[in-house]
């Protein structure tokens, strides 16, 4: 295997972790068991991203969406999480990884919501990985929710709405002040966005895999990693533009 740029890392990866079912389901066991071996991945990756110095890594960790699932299913990812969390806030501190939440956070249960805010206060000073965990997180309803606090302050005078540009949207997103992701990896082999991050990929790298999350290996990112770095990222140049940009 061709040895990685460390020069051309992706800055931010993303990763819609989908299969985690179907994973189960191949085994004839409960999907709750596909769940928990996703979480061994979730573990496995966010060491190799901090090994690889990658700045942020986001997970698309539970969507709006999924709130429709069996009650049952969405009683036990919510244990999962909070004993996710409970089980690895020593392992963030000490490995200086700072954990954010993207999503509409007051929809998870206070139980978990509390673990929840407790490991994103004691890891905020770290300035190792950002770890973004995606959480009753759905696109559109993060865009919706920027135009409604911009739309406020333009009806408070705080803003006009002239000023209102991408800079301005984007401080207003779950992401503000990271930068976009460079490369967004989905397993499972479905090739769609699923309602992630809608504004921030519109230049990211997309990558597919047929593996299922629970078998996705740290070898299997940096696959996608020397994937991305075979690309050339034009940004609506030419080539030639690109090339120069690049070199200067």
């Amino acid at each position: 295997m061709p040895e990685l740029d460390t020069a051309a890392l992706p800055r931010h990866i993303a990763i819609i972790m989908d299969g985690n079912g179907r994973w189960a389901e191949r085994q004839g066991k409960p999907r709750i068991i596909g769940h928990r071996a996703g979480v061994e991945s979730v573990q496995n990756i966010v060491r190799a991203a901090r090994e690889l110095d990658i700045d942020v890594l986001t997970l698309y960790a539970f969507s709006t969406e999924n709130w429709k699932r069996p009650p049952f299913e969405v009683q036990a990812l919510m244990g999962l999480l909070k004993t996710f969390l409970e089980s690895e806030l020593a392992t963030m501190v000490s490995n200086n990884v700072s954990l954010r939440c993207l999503g509409e956070k007051n929809r998870i249960p206070p139980e978990v919501r509390d673990i929840l805010d407790r490991v994103i206060r004691e890891t905020a000073d770290n300035s190792g990985l950002i770890l973004n965990l995606a959480l009753s997180y759905g696109g559109r309803s993060e865009i919706t929710q920027a135009v409604q606090a911009i739309s406020q302050k333009c009806l408070a005078g705080i803003l006009n709405p002239e000023a209102i540009d991408q800079a301005v949207i984007e401080q207003h997103l779950y992401t503000a002040g990271l930068p976009d992701p460079d490369l967004l990896i989905r397993t499972g082999g479905e090739t769609r966005l699923s309602n992630f991050l809608l504004w921030q990929a519109s230049y990211t790298e997309l990558y597919f895999t047929e593996i299922l999350w629970p078998d996705f290996k740290k070898q299997d990112l940096l696959t996608a990693i020397l994937d991305f770095q075979k690309r050339q990222r034009r940004f609506g140049k030419t080539g030639e533009q690109a090339k120069l940009t690049h070199t200067q």
